[in-house]
């Protein structure tokens, strides 16, 4: 094999490689990300159902939701899919300058 097909080889790779990345880290959508800015019960677990998919989150203890799976319930109860993570930065006086939610990987 020549060192100009394996350099080919490899680019190919590399961009097959990072679409796959692109299609699989899909954002939330803008529906999700406002029924996430809703106050909610408290340090607990939220489990419900949104647009086909199953999606469970935990609160911080002001209510917001700040860690989210969304995928499918397996039949032990843990959603299979993708985590979430969100930050909420607030300054001086309490006044919320940065809400941004981040995928942090797969759920299992």
């Amino acid at each position: 094999m020549t060192n100009d097909f394996l350099k080919q080889q490899l680019n190919f790779r590399h961009r097959v490689g990072r679409e796959m990345r692109k299609r699989m880290s899909m954002p939330l959508s803008d529906d999700l990300v406002k029924k996430m800015q809703k106050k909610y019960e408290p340090s607990s677990m939220v489990q419900m159902r949104f647009r086909g998919n199953d999606v469970a989150f935990k609160t911080d203890e002001d209510g917001n939701p700040i860690q989210l799976f969304v995928g499918r319930t397996g039949e032990d109860g843990n959603i299979k899919g993708d985590r979430y993570a969100r930050t909420l930065k607030y300054d001086r006086e309490g006044k919320l300058i940065k809400d941004h939610w981040e995928r942090k990987g797969k759920a299992t």
